[in-house]
């Protein structure tokens, strides 16, 4: 009898901590304080300025049962609760009500990588995490940090030319017969190159950034996609969910979908005219 493989996890690498908050704006209390909201809304933009290694952007939300998206990206944890605190405390917050929240770190799974090392392991008569395993992890895992594509998922800069943005939360699927968890490392390994190959087809069109999230949320992971055209966002949406690992094994949350707009063009919105004059120009 063939003995069932071993369902190790992938290793990973990490980078910034990121907070997706989504808010439904108060407008009675918005009316209440006109022109009020563009000193707080200036006092907010000085309040989320760092000079540190991240940054903060706001995001119309449309066709949503809320109205704004703000992201964060921090270089930790702590950080990244100074920001939630710094809106928290901030006289713009009066008019803004939490509706969901989102804690994750951006992420790279190094899956093909660690399918290899514990092929490689078995065919020495090793195990995965002994010490050559843990020798051999660390230089790949070096040599992947130094890869700008790998540097870039893990430390993205907010594209000035894709204001259009998509935020979902997904988790693989764990039922009896669709268990993500079960499966051999070298069947996700395959399962999810096939899935890159499919996202890769949009490089230039869409910047997808994947952030992790177990331990930290609900859902496993954030998707947070920009773009110049938000029809992409369809487009390779649908595309993801023909391959393979998305058919069988994913779950999705609610989707996101908004514009970064600069003031002048937020200034069209006559229920957020006074709000988003200032919160607009912290892109």
């Amino acid at each position: 009898m063939t003995a069932t493989p071993i369902a190790h996890p992938p290793e990973t690498l990490e980078g910034w901590y990121a907070l997706h908050q989504i808010f439904r704006i108060d407008r009675k209390n918005l009316d209440a304080r006109g022109e009020a909201l563009k000193r707080m809304g200036e006092a907010a933009i000085t309040a989320l300025s760092t000079d540190k290694p991240g940054w903060s952007s706001f995001v119309r939300l449309i066709g949503s049962t809320s109205d704004l998206l703000v992201i964060h990206f921090r270089e930790s944890l702590d950080a990244i609760g100074e920001a939630q605190n710094v809106l928290a405390d901030c006289e713009l917050a009066a008019v803004l009500q939490p509706s969901y929240s989102f804690l994750s770190v951006t992420e790279a799974g190094l899956y093909h990588i660690t399918a290899e090392l514990a092929r490689s392991a078995g065919e020495r008569g090793g195990v995965v995490g002994d010490d050559p395993y843990r020798k051999d992890l660390a230089t790949r895992v070096d040599a992947e940090r130094e890869s700008a594509h790998v540097t870039r998922r893990l430390y993205p800069d907010l594209p000035a030319e894709m204001p259009y943005v998509s935020f979902y939360p997904m988790s693989k699927r764990r039922s009896e017969r669709q268990n993500w968890y079960a499966l051999s490392l070298d069947e996700r390994s395959a399962l999810m190159h096939s899935h890159g190959t499919t996202g890769r087809r949009y490089a230039g069109r869409v910047q997808q950034v994947i952030t992790g999230a177990i331990g930290f949320s609900a859902w496993e992971w954030g998707v947070t996609l920009f773009a110049a055209d938000p029809l992409e966002f369809k487009k390779l949406v649908t595309d993801m969910r023909f391959d393979e690992v998305s058919a069988k094994y994913a779950d999705f949350g609610e989707f996101y979908v908004g514009k970064i707009l600069p003031p002048r063009e937020w200034l069209s919105a006559p229920e957020v005219s006074s709000l988003v004059e200032r919160i607009g120009s912290l892109r």
